[in-house]
């Protein structure tokens, strides 16, 4: 059986895929990124005070954008692996597992603040094994409790790999930052692309 890791390959296909689609993809985290900041700055009262029930209101809503941009756009790269166009219809469709991938969400930092107060070590590689169940929500279409056991078994025997994954990852959003942070909305997507092609490298079955 061939090796599913290969970080050449996930870098070169994630990159083929960005280069497809990228004024796309950069141009709707660009715009989140602004929607995003305008609603904080017009919408928290002006004295500044983020516990009123208006602060707290706005809080919660911005949360709940960004979990649904976060899986819209998850979905967008897959969409953009597979060959076809993104589609802004996918943030309608992930809507529905808004709620699930919350709880989800909720669980797996639990999960990952118990692991990393055990000497930091259980909390990397319980973050490595764990990591893929929001890829397994958004592309198989898995409950909360399956899109856990999923991502446990693809990742079983990879932790070392996918470490390695995650170091090329965080390497490549330091490059977006010094690049005057301007950097990060091609970092960013770059990086949501090598995490769905990861997923589907071990997901799909190697080449005998």
């Amino acid at each position: 059986m061939k090796e599913k890791i290969n970080y050449s390959d996930i870098f070169r296909t994630a990159w083929k895929g960005l280069k497809s689609q990228f004024w796309l993809l950069t141009g709707l985290l660009i715009g989140f990124t602004i929607i995003y900041s305008l609603l904080f700055i017009f919408a928290i009262p002006a004295t500044g005070e983020a516990f009123t029930i208006s602060g707290i209101a706005v809080s919660v809503l911005c949360f709940f954008l960004l979990c649904l941009f976060q899986l819209g756009y998850l979905k967008n790269c897959f969409q953009t692996l597979d060959g076809e166009e993104p589609q802004f219809s996918s943030y309608g469709q992930v809507s529905r597992k808004l709620l699930s991938f919350l709880v989800a969400y909720i669980i797996y930092s639990i999960i990952i603040t118990i692991g990393c107060v055990l000497l930091i070590i259980p909390g990397i590689y319980l973050t490595l094994r764990l990591q893929f169940f929001f890829a397994s929500m958004v592309d198989e279409n898995t409950g909360i409790i399956e899109s856990f056991k999923r991502s446990w078994t693809i990742t079983k025997g990879h932790s070392l790999s996918l470490f390695v994954v995650m170091l090329i990852m965080i390497l490549i959003s330091f490059i977006g930052q010094i690049a005057l942070f301007v950097g990060l909305f091609v970092a960013i997507p770059l990086i949501v692309l090598m995490y769905g092609v990861t997923f589907r490298r071990l997901t799909t079955p190697a080449v005998q």
